[in-house]
């Protein structure tokens, strides 16, 4: 007998869908593909065995990366909600309190990414007159950010200010169009151009003197780094940031499909797509930086920033001004940077105001234009000053390795071993896709992902504890860093307790699925076609 999706409630408001599974598959890849797989990827990979890390990458993204990505299509799918709506109908009020956590992760992640997005779209610009000069290290962080010796010191710079309002701006407006026509319309232009721009990109850096000793360092396996516990834990780390999975992103985007979607197949393309990117990326990078190393006559492991914004800002400048074509190049790699980040930057947005939205039944414009501004001032007052740089690296740092790592942590714990929904969430992406899950995607998501993740956070909570990160004041990092961390329990905390606008447990689940008995949460009443 076949199963048909229940009618919408007439008392429920409609769920915003994609169009269609391309639509979802660019957006997704959009989220997943961000300034990580360029400025990230390929550092990671060189100073984790180089070729050899691949291994540890591969099996990380096999075991754990793909099983995660699953788990959040699969939440966000069949419980129809963002993600304090769909983890409250998953697992009660203790569900929801993880998924505004995870709001509240993003919440941070979106005040200083535009930053840096206003960064990129300044060296777009700067690219067309090599305004860097001989000194691009100098010039980022003395010309163009003004960096304060004082971490607390908050004297406006013009020339980061100006960038920033017209991103915060843009993607305002791009969020405030809605799914369709403003988040699935921007990936499937800004997608196509960014893949096909890096492509342009890399063939040309492959063409530069000293490329194939950039690739030669960049791929020559060191297989004795397989027995450091740490280029594992790197691998893991680098394959779970990468693919924008447990902070509510892949949830949020899966809860737009529509009721007869294929899940897993799609969610292939999405990993092995932003895997292939970030390979591709490290090619494009370590070919540049072998043709700086010629022309600096210096050796690959004697360059400095081969990883984060000190390549993208201040090695990536001084290569391009070496460059035959530097103009074009540049313009190209920052271009590319845009990109990157806009699409990265949106799908976080849309985890924060799909929360808003569904808790408080605000209209998205309210939503996008009421909380997206409070957010852009914060971001404003914080980074577009004289110390914004060491406020980005901080809350960076803090946002991703405990905010995101223990998001998922405790998320795995809660949905699998304490809600025990593994069954029915399992039986749900297979009853509608053609690619099945069964014992081993449950073991992967329910035991050797907590486990591995749990190690990484500890072992990342410990290091912040006993050395100062990069050297920064202890007492500004107490402040910012774990003062981060903080906020982000104690909005979602308060959010929790916040009364819904319309009850989240009148809901109907589907397809339903025989074998499984109801995870509805204790006093939940379903309501009649209330699927939504």
């Amino acid at each position: 007998m076949t199963q048909t999706a229940p009618a919408e409630a007439n008392s429920t408001p409609r769920r915003a869908e994609w169009t269609g599974q391309l639509g979802f598959i660019l957006a997704a890849v959009g989220s997943a593909v961000g300034l990580g797989n360029i400025w990230r990827f390929p550092g990671v990979a060189y100073e984790n065995g180089g070729g050899a890390f691949l291994i540890p990458y591969i099996i990380a993204l096999l075991s754990a990366g793909i099983p995660i990505l699953f788990l959040d299509y699969a939440i966000g799918h069949r419980f129809r909600g963002s993600a304090p709506l769909a983890l409250r109908r998953l697992a009660g009020k203790l569900g929801e309190g993880i998924g505004w956590f995870q709001v509240m992760i993003c919440a941070f992640i979106s005040i200083y990414y535009t930053a840096v997005l206003a960064w990129a779209v300044s060296y777009f610009v700067f690219s067309f007159d090599l305004r860097w000069g001989d000194d691009a290290a100098g010039f980022f962080t003395g010309d163009y950010l003004r960096t304060a010796a004082e971490p607390f010191t908050l004297d406006f710079v013009p020339a980061v200010l100006i960038p920033l309002v017209l991103m915060w701006v843009l993607a305002l407006v791009i969020l405030g169009a809605g799914v369709v026509k403003g988040v699935q319309r921007l990936n499937v232009i800004a997608v196509p151009l960014l893949v096909v721009g890096f492509l342009i990109l890399v063939v040309r850096a492959l063409f530069l003197p000293g490329a194939i000793e950039g690739l030669n360092a960049f791929f020559t396996p060191d297989f004795a780094a397989l027995a450091n516990p740490a280029v594992w834990v790197a691998a893991y780390g680098q394959v779970f940031f990468s693919l924008s999975v447990a902070f509510g992103i892949m949830l949020t985007y899966s809860s737009y499909r529509r009721r007869k979607s294929n899940l897993t197949s799609p969610g292939l393309v999405v990993a092995f797509g932003n895997s292939s990117f970030e390979v591709l990326a490290g090619i494009g990078v370590f070919a540049t930086l072998g043709f700086f190393a010629q022309q600096q006559s210096l050796a690959i492991d004697d360059l400095e920033g081969l990883t984060g914004v000190g390549l993208a800002f201040m090695t990536f400048p001084a290569i391009v001004a070496e460059m035959p074509g530097s103009a074009f190049f540049g313009a190209l790699f920052f271009g590319a940077l845009v990109l990157a980040g806009l699409t990265s930057l949106i799908s976080v947005m849309e985890v924060i105001f799909a929360g808003v939205i569904d808790k408080f039944e605000l209209s998205r414009t309210k939503a996008v234009y009421g909380i997206g501004g409070a957010l852009a001032v914060v971001s404003i007052v914080l980074f577009g000053t004289t110390s914004g740089l060491t406020a980005l690296d901080t809350i960076d740092n803090w946002a991703n390795n405990i905010g995101i790592v223990g998001s998922a942590v405790v998320m795995t714990i809660t949905v699998l071993w304490i809600r025990r929904a593994g069954r029915e969430l399992g039986g749900h992406l297979s009853s509608l896709s053609t690619f099945k899950v069964g014992r081993i995607w449950l073991f992967l998501v329910s035991v050797l992902g907590p486990v591995v993740l749990g190690y990484m956070l500890i072992a990342t909570a410990v290091g912040l504890i006993t050395e100062p990160y990069s050297g920064y004041d202890p007492g500004y990092l107490l402040i910012v860093g774990w003062g981060s961390v903080f906020v982000m329990i104690a909005a979602s905390l308060a959010l929790t307790m916040s009364p819904w606008r319309r009850n989240p447990d009148r809901f109907t689940v589907w397809p339903p699925i025989a074998d499984t008995r109801s995870r509805r949460p204790q006093g939940a009443a379903p309501v009649e076609g209330g699927a939504r």
